[in-house]
């Protein structure tokens, strides 16, 4: 077997191979990362084929001259970061409605402005799947320079079938031809549009169920179906019947659930096999029961918390004591979380969400990998599984949320590829 790559001295290897990589960590399993001091990694194209003790890889491994070594003592290895929300693809800022929220202005008063999701969606359903992409490509490669070597892209600024079409054709033209690797969601039951909001929500449904998530399947444009559970957008019967439909096709099921009021979309999220379950602020107590007995994902979104001044964090500490499978994700949206800094996430875990520097690694690798369906091939440092790899500039896995909002990559690796060094 040829040695494409090799990395050495590591002061510690982060690997979340503790119980093989292959499943998720539930609960108090979070903080068994599996640390390796002075570790090295082999890489054969882009697949890791073997970790260890520096001394002991080197002598149970053959390189030759055309073997890249990479030194990396005194550095952290860990694996790329899975930002497993997000919104990647839409037209214009909403930096305006930032300047009204600081200022006092509700969801409501901004919303009668003109502003939210509908404001995003007008601009967006002027852009073509070319323009689109042109847009959002930079914000791939921002992910990419805190870490993120993979993440899911949700459409649902379009809400008409045309322009959620162009959205996803567009994940996939940027999955294609980026460094990023992108697991498509399709979310045309993201808002309500204009045009359906008087009455006629019903018809927008019947349009997603009919027309929608038919030719979203006809063209293997997404891998998921997401629904935003809330009051004022999708109610539990809604959200039921697109989903059961999506399931149907074939599509796996994600919601946005319990951000705002406790309804119970976590609990129908379970009874549905949800992939993922996100946001969850105001989850209750039997929805946290539920989905901690349950082998879906509590996909946790503080960035959204501290930027929206909500004040309230999603209850990690209690999902985790229960026994859930936690992940963290950005959020990254024009409105409610414009950030693609997934350590920072990590950190406002620690410090916002009272878990621990061991269960915010885990949440944004191995178990974000599995809330976007890609255990089996992401989230850990195991033998067989992608070389998607980051170099970290320190000796230490908890500096990382430590130095919160401070960028200290050095390295990352992609499918076997050195693709960013700063």
């Amino acid at each position: 077997m040829k040695i494409n790559a090799l990395i050495v001295g590591a002061e510690q290897l982060i690997t979340l191979d503790e119980y093989g990589g292959r499943v998720p960590l539930h609960g108090s399993k979070m903080r068994d990362i599996g640390i390796v001091e002075k570790g090295a990694i082999a890489i054969s194209g882009d697949n890791i084929v073997a970790y260890g003790e520096t001394h002991d890889l080197l002598s149970e491994i053959e390189i030759d001259g055309d073997t890249r070594v990479i030194d990396a003592k005194g550095k952290i290895v860990t694996p790329g970061l899975i930002d497993s929300h997000t919104h990647p693809i839409f037209a214009g800022t909403r930096e305006k409605e930032f300047a009204m929220r600081i200022e006092g202005k509700s969801y409501m008063e901004i919303a009668e402005a003109g502003g939210g999701i509908l404001n995003t969606s007008r601009k967006t359903r002027r852009f073509s799947r070319e323009k689109m992409a042109a847009e959002s490509s930079r914000y791939l490669e921002w992910m990419m320079s805190y870490g993120t070597t993979t993440a899911e892209a949700k459409s649902g600024y379009g809400l008409s079938t045309e322009s959620e079409m162009a959205m996803l054709q567009a994940i996939r033209y940027l999955g294609q031809t980026g460094k990023l690797d992108l697991v498509p969601t399709f979310m045309g039951a993201h808002e309500v549009p204009e045009e359906y909001r008087d009455g006629g929500i019903d018809d927008y449904v019947d349009l997603i169920c009919d027309e929608m998530l038919p030719m979203v399947v006809e063209q293997d444009l997404a891998k998921f179906c997401d629904v935003f559970c809330e009051v004022g957008v999708f109610d539990l019967d809604r959200t039921r019947r697109i989903c059961t439909r999506a399931k149907e096709l074939g599509l796996g099921v994600k919601l946005h659930a319990d951000e705002i009021e406790p309804m119970g979309g976590t609990e129908l999220g379970v009874e549905l096999g949800a992939t993922s379950v996100d946001h969850m602020i105001e989850v209750s107590p039997k929805g946290i029961e539920m989905i901690a007995k349950s082998n879906t994902v509590a996909t946790l979104l503080p960035g959204t918390s501290l930027f929206l001044g909500k004040g309230k964090f999603a209850p990690a500490r209690e999902l985790i004591d229960a026994g859930a499978i936690v992940a963290l994700a950005t959020d990254f949206n024009p409105g409610s979380s414009p950030t693609v800094n997934l350590p920072l996430i990590m950190s406002l875990g620690c410090v916002c969400m009272k878990m621990t520097p061991e269960e915010v690694w885990a949440a944004a690798t191995l178990n974000a990998a599995f809330a976007i369906g890609m255990g089996e091939r992401l989230g850990s440092i195991s033998v067989g599984k992608m070389a998607d790899l980051v170099i970290w500039d320190a000796p230490d896995y908890r500096l990382i949320p430590y130095f919160y909002g401070t960028n200290i990559l050095q390295t990352v690796i992609k499918n076997g590829r050195i693709e960013v060094v700063r």
